[in-house]
This record gives C-alpha cells, structure tokens and sequence, in this order.
C-alpha cells in the first residue's frame, strides 16, 4: 500500500520546470503578490461573512475563476480535484469526505439543502457548474448550524447573483461520446432590480468499458437545468431575495439483453429570502424554502410487456426566521428557529410517511483578543420519529503573528435514520432477496413467516420494538496555517471522526428460496483519523501552483477488537490450510484510500490572453470486497489498485469577448472496467463562449 510513483513524477517535473523561472522573477514576485493576496469570504462555516484567512475551522473555497478555466462541466469533476474528497460510485456520484460515506455531508445551493438521495446518494453529477459563483466546503460535524446529514461536513454551492448593467454569455462544449454542453446565461440590474437567468443541456452518448456484451457501461442520456433569480431593494435596509431551479433528465436503461426501459428525474427548488437591517447592530432574516425531487423508470421485456416499474417523489419544507446581533466588530451572535417538513411516496413503500422536525440553533462568534478567536455555537432538534438532538461545537484560533497560527475544534454531529431505514419493504424480483425497514420488520417477518418464505429466523423481532436511533458523531480537528513568505501559504489540519450507533445493513432472516432477508440496525461504531495537507506558492500573479495530501485511517472498532483477540481466521489458496490473522492484517472500512493526493498548476500569459492549467490526482489502492468471507477487510481480500488521472486545459481570448478552449479529460486515458463505472477513459473535447 505505497504512493504511486506517477504522483512524485508529476510534483518533480512540475516544481522543475518552474523554480527557475521563478527565481528569475522574485523581484517582482514580493510587490505583484501583494495585489493577488484576497481575503476570501466564506459564509457557510458560520452563516456570516468571514474571511477565509481567519477561520478557525477546516474550510476551503473553490472560485469562479478554478472553475472556469478547468473546464469543467459538472461538481462531481471540480470536488474530485479538492484535498481529502473523493467522488464514489454508490447509486450515484457522492462524495467522500475525511473518510465518511457520501451519506453523511449536506450539500447546499445558496444555503439550502438538496434531496433526492434515493439510495444515500445524493448525485452531485446533477449539478453543473456554470452558474456557479464559489463552492465553499467546510469539513468536521456541522450540525450545531446545519442539524442532520452534517455529520461529516457541509459543501454550498453559491450560484451568481445579479450584477449591474445587462450582459450574458453563450458557452458550447463538445467533446468524446458526443458529450455536448450548452449553458446561456442572461443578467440585468438597474436601480433595485436585478434579474439573472441560466439554462443549460447536457447530453452524453454513454460509453461501454466492456466489449465483451452488447451493454453499455453507461446508457445514453440528456438533463436540463433552470435557474433563475430576482434581487429587489425596497430601501438600504429592506431587500428581497427570490430564486427558482428546475432540472429534469431522462436516461435510457439497457440493464441486460432482455430488458430495455427508460428513467426519468425531475426536480425543483424555490427559495425566498427577507432581509431586513434593523440598525446598525441588528438584522434579521426569514427564510421559506421548499423542493421536491421525483424520478420514476421501466423496465419492458423485449415483447414491451412490464417486467418492473418504481417511483420516488420526495418533499421537502422549511421556513426559518433567523437574526443577527453584532454588539461590535469583535462580539457577534446569531440565532435561528426553524420548521423541517418532509414527505415521501414510493414504491415498495407500504405507506406515506412523514417527518416533522422544529428547531433552534444559536452561534456566538469573538475575538477574545486580536490574537485569539472563539465560536461556540448548539442547535436542538426535535424529530417525530426519533430521539431530540443537541449538537454543540466549538473552535479557537491563535495567530502567533501574521506568518502562524494554530486552530481547533471539536463538534457533535448526527444523520437521521432515513425513510428507507425505517419503511422500505422490497423484493428484488430476479434475485429474491428482500430488504425490510426498522419499523416495519415486527410486522412484514411474521407475514412472510406465514407465506411459508422463511426458513430460519436469525434476528429475534424483539430487537425491534424499540426506535431506530440516529447516527451521530464527536468530530476533531486541529491545523496549523503557514505563510512564510507572502507567495507561499501551507495548511495540516488532523482529524479524527468517532462515529457511534453506525446504521447498517444485517441479516435477520433466511428465506426457503436461499436469499436473506435484510434490514437496518444500529450495530457498530467506527472512526476515521488521519492528516490533510494543503499548499499553495503564487511565485508571480500570472502562475499558482497548488498541491494537497490525504492521510486516512478508517476502520470499525468491533473489527479491531476482533483481530486484536485471534477471532478471524482465512485459508490459504494454495494449501487449503485455516490460520489466524492478527491485527496488524486488518486494513479497514471498504472503498477507503490509504492516500490520496492531488496537484494544479494554472499558469496566464496575459499577453497573448491566454490561460492554461495541469491538475492531477491520485487515489492509492483500496478494498473492493470480502473474498476469504470473514466478514472484514483485511490484506488478503480483493483491492482496486491505485491509479492516477491528469487533466489539461488550454483557453484562448480573442476581441475580448471570444474564448475558444480545447482540453483533455483523464490524460493517461485510465480505465477499469471491472471494478470503476465512473471513469470512462480518455475525454478529449473543445469549446467557444461569448460574451456579450
């Protein structure tokens, strides 16, 4: 489990080619800087504005300007090139965060949350990034500001607001397996109005990693997003804020030679937002926001009749009223109360239920003295379906001088048990197995018991009269931020997730057919620790190279226990024989890297207006699955080897409004068709955009 020597290569060759280009341009390197060293904001840590710089959380910011000029066309490619995430193929795109599964990180769009996680995974390849303004991720347990599915940490997505004046912008991409991109985006603002509009199409061909059926690894398919936004001023201290996104897809589905269907998704998301400044002290803010996610699909035999059909249509509400208080410009606070209302109808499904979840979460941000920042903060849930939660959290930063500082923090996170942990009743109709939720197994087992289904129960009904309880976590992190010089800034944060009540899939029965029956149960308690490390060297305002590293233990502590005491045993192939593994054979959670790590270099000529970039990352080997059938991962089960995948871009202007670009997606053309779906191979592509 080493370090892929492609990673070294790539950091050697690029730091190579420029150190003496840098040296030569020191002089100028110091002053220029100056003007490129920006104080990033970020509202997503605390829900206010704060500078990056002085945060005392784990928190990063991807800009408009990375964003555009990579080329990139939807969030699952930019969050893939950012230190210690990983997109993970699991019913969708999602994204692994420190360690923990897709499930447990909440994504935003301008402050509020999405849904549609029909199986954990909310897919981030939904998403595109051409409206987007920033992307702010901030890791560690969130909850004390953002309440469930924060446990790992929070990404916002901030699309653009309206500026002054009308412009607009036309992008087309166009690239291997007739993947085509077109957004147009229209903007006006005069006096207190301002009006923005976005469309974009994607459409991708899908692609076959394995010749040896007529399937393809990805069926064709085509999505459209809408986004539109009103900004209105009644006076300086009174604004108005409403937004709309629409998107829908449809995807053909070929999942075997007898079997041809089609999918559909469609969603929406409505945003309103009072601001009222009261004084110069006090503001406040009311919040109504709701979204409803549904997708629905077939599935025909080849004679068109109906082999299987599903549905799924969430629903969610919240209004929150929420203000803020800054006594002065080192003591603020903010507080907020809040109503979640959601509902779900889908197949397989035996009734409709829903959740009602009031809360309340107060933050106290100060600078205890110029040196020294505090941030207290807790929010309570109250949930119709599971036990209250009180989520605190608190972090210190101390700047020795300008060039060190040290942070800290420590905060409680938890993910709800989820309609399908709790309602879910589905039989798979080719295999046979079933999968029943916690709150219907009382009832569902006996009547499958009664069918004559059962063979053997394994699981006693008992352990289920009672609630399946929440997910929750104690998050630590500690980092150190460096800036030697002006041109060079370094951060390590270390971290450490204990996570206990982990829901999980069990066994609890045996059917007549030979397939199990499953459900979900608090069973274990697992931690994720490890080391990040960030740097970035700006040696001239036209080059900025940067480059992360990921260190990450991930494992269940009942395993260890388990290893440590001699109670695991494998055979070797070769001689049939049985022997005992010990602790040091077992490697952790599946589907987690040892190392990951990453490296960017843009580089301008603004003489020829002109911009090109580099980015690189590598994911080193991780476990696929139980091979010696143990029940764990140790060393000698199945890994996915490690892999390294590069993209390049080139952008050139022309008349100031022109640009054309070409690139290529995952240079060295890496692909794995057992075991990877996501990665399809080398993509080479062009583009034009105008701007008017």
């Amino acid at each position: 489990m080493v370090l892929n020597k492609n990673i070294f290569v790539i950091y050697f060759l690029v730091f190579l080619s420029f150190t003496s280009f840098a040296q030569k341009k020191k002089e100028v390197a110091i002053d220029s800087i100056n003007s490129k060293k920006l104080d990033e904001v970020i509202v997503t840590a605390t829900r206010t504005v704060r500078q990056l710089s002085s945060l005392p959380l784990p928190a990063q910011i991807v800009t408009k300007k990375d964003i555009k000029n990579s080329n990139s066309l939807r969030l699952s490619d930019i969050l893939n090139e950012q230190t210690g995430l990983i997109i993970v193929q699991d019913h969708g795109q999602g994204i692994q965060m420190q360690g923990l599964a897709s499930d447990y990180t909440l994504l935003l769009i301008d402050g509020v949350p999405l849904v549609g996680r029909t199986a954990g995974t909310l897919d981030l390849s939904r998403i595109t990034v051409g409206n987007i303004k920033q992307i702010e991720i901030v890791k560690g347990a969130s909850s004390s500001l953002y309440g469930s599915e924060a446990l790992a940490g929070v990404i916002n997505i901030i699309t653009d607001n309206p500026k002054t004046g009308f412009r607009g912008d036309v992008d087309l991409r166009t690239g291997t397996f007739n993947t085509t991109n077109t957004s147009v985006t229209t903007n006006y603002k005069k006096g207190k109005m301002g009006v923005s509009a976005f469309v974009n199409r994607y459409s991708n061909d899908g692609y076959d990693l394995d010749k040896s059926d007529v399937l393809k690894t990805v069926d064709p398919y085509h999505n459209y997003t809408f986004n539109a936004k009103v900004n209105y001023d009644f006076s300086e201290s009174t604004s108005l804020y409403i937004s709309g996104r629409y998107y829908t897809e449809n995807q053909k589905n070929v999942p075997t030679e007898l079997l041809v269907g089609e999918s559909n998704t469609n969603e929406w998301n409505s945003h309103i937002k009072l601001d009222h400044k009261y004084n110069e002290k006090w503001k406040g803010y009311l919040d109504l926001y709701a979204t409803r996610f549904k997708t629905d699909g077939y599935l025909n035999n080849l004679d068109n009749s109906r082999f299987s059909e599903s549905d799924y249509n969430q629903l969610l509400v919240r209004p929150e009223l929420r203000i803020a208080y800054n006594a002065n410009k080192r003591h603020s606070f903010i507080g907020g109360i809040g109503w979640t209302h959601e509902t779900l109808d889908r197949t397989y499904f035996s009734n409709k239920p829903e959740f009602n979840a009031p809360y309340i979460y107060a933050q106290y941000d100060s600078d205890l003295t110029e040196k020294l920042n505090l941030i207290v903060g807790a929010r309570f849930d109250k949930h119709s379906e599971y036990a209250s939660q009180f989520s605190p959290k608190a972090a210190l930063r101390y700047a020795f001088n300008d060039k060190i500082a040290v942070k800290g923090s420590v905060g409680y996170g938890y993910k709800a048990p989820v309609f399908r942990q709790l309602y879910l009743d589905f039989t798979n109709p080719t295999a046979g197995y079933s999968v029943i939720g916690y709150n219907r197994v009382i009832t569902r087992l006996p009547e499958l018991d009664a069918a004559g289904q059962i063979l053997n129960i394994l699981a006693p009904i008992s352990e289920f009269n009672g609630a399946l309880k929440p997910e929750n976590s104690l998050s630590f992190n500690v980092g150190l931020q460096l800036q030697p010089v002006s041109t060079v800034k370094v951060e390590v944060n270390v971290f450490r997730n204990n996570i206990k009540d982990l829901i999980d899939t069990q066994v609890i029965a045996r059917k007549t057919n030979g397939q199990n029956v499953f459900s979900y149960k608090n069973i274990s308690s697992v931690y994720t620790q490890g080391l990040e490390l960030n740097t970035t060297w700006i040696p001239i305002n036209q080059l900025k190279i940067s480059g992360g590293y990921q260190l990450l233990y991930a494992k269940d502590k009942d395993a260890e226990k388990a290893f440590e005491k001699g109670e695991v045993f494998t055979r070797n192939p070769e001689t049939l024989k049985t022997f005992e593994l010990g602790k040091e054979d077992y490697f952790g959670l599946f589907n987690r890297s040892r190392h990951m790590a990453n490296v960017k270099v843009f580089y301008e000529i603004p003489k020829w207006k002109l911009n090109t970039n580099i980015r690189a990352t590598y994911r080193s080997d991780y476990g696929l699955r139980d091979t010696n059938s143990n029940s764990y991962l140790d060393v000698f089960d199945e890994f996915v080897e490690g892999y390294t995948i590069v993209d390049f871009a080139v952008n050139k202007t022309f008349y100031k409004n022109y640009q054309i670009g070409f690139g290529a997606d995952n240079l060295l053309d890496f692909k794995d068709a057992q075991n990877i779906s996501n990665i399809s191979g080398r993509l080479l592509y062009g583009k034009i955009n105008i701007q008017f």
